[in-house]
């Protein structure tokens, strides 16, 4: 298996309004996030998948998030958490990916969000749920 991953970063404002302590009142984060595509076949390049196209798409959506209010955007649901915002850049990015190709949007594996150096999400395609 093969896994390759690019990185890009933003910064946002956000709330959670479900949450009671500290982060219930506004607060920003330089978020971190990492996006990960695996698979077993490289193209005729020797690639998995180029990392120009992943960089590109991620970092297109990481910047429509910069330096916004998370809590303004619908999907959301007015709690912008880690796991959230994963969520939601995993969805962009595989439907960006899908203009290049299904086989391409596929490989797309995880989305990482760090809101810290030692705090991460992570959406994953191959969760299971207990």
């Amino acid at each position: 298996m093969f896994e390759v991953r690019v990185e890009a970063d933003f910064a946002a404002a956000h709330f959670l309004q479900d949450f009671h302590g500290k982060c219930e009142r506004l607060h920003g984060h330089n978020y971190q996030v990492f996006a990960h595509a695996r698979g077993t076949d490289l193209d005729e390049g020797g690639m998995l998948l180029d990392f120009g196209i992943l960089k590109k798409e991620l970092r297109s959506i990481c910047k429509e998030l910069d330096h916004s209010h998370l809590n303004e955007n619908e999907f959301f649901e007015n709690n912008p958490s880690a796991e959230r915002i994963a969520l939601y850049i995993f969805q962009k990015l595989e439907s960006a990916l899908q203009e290049y190709s299904p086989k391409t949007a596929a490989l797309l594996y995880a989305v990482d969000v760090f809101e810290t150096a030692t705090s991460r999400a992570r959406y994953t395609k191959d969760s299971f749920f207990l």
